[in-house]
């Protein structure tokens, strides 16, 4: 992805402020997602065809998993080390999703769909942060 596309994406030009909107609204997304798995456990797990517990426990891993990485947004400069911790996060989250899927999980048509749009969103949000952490890095040598 070009520096141009990015910095359409993250409407502004400057690395720093690009790579802070990338890691926020992956904290929103992820925040969102997270607090629907524990508010709605046992009508989402009877959709997805999981358990109300597992929509539980990955509810509680989300909303901290969130705001750990909201945490880092609020960084005027994020810390190169937390950056690549989220973003290497999010494809391991994405590739058991999808080990998930094929091992152990027997979800609903809709709860297979999920987990692989899911899967796809978490990827994009790591290639935007990659991409914005590089673009990063390139301004300030």
């Amino acid at each position: 992805m070009s520096a141009n596309q990015l910095a359409a994406l993250a409407r502004t030009s400057d690395p720093h402020t690009m790579l802070r909107r990338f890691l926020a609204l992956d904290a929103v997304v992820t925040g969102a997602n997270g607090l629907a798995y524990l508010a709605l456990s046992g009508p989402l797990g009877r959709f997805f065809g999981a358990g109300p517990g597992l929509l539980l426990v990955l509810g509680v891993f989300l909303a901290l998993y969130a705001a750990a990485v909201a945490l880092l947004a609020t960084r005027q400069h994020p810390p190169a080390l937390g950056v690549r911790a989220v973003v290497e996060a999010n494809l391991a989250w994405a590739a058991l999703s999808f080990v998930a899927l094929g091992v152990w999980l027997t979800p609903t048509t809709a709860g297979a769909v999920w987990v692989v749009l899911q899967a796809l969103v978490v990827t994009g949000f790591a290639l935007l942060q990659y991409a914005a952490s590089r673009e990063r890095q390139g301004s300030s040598v």
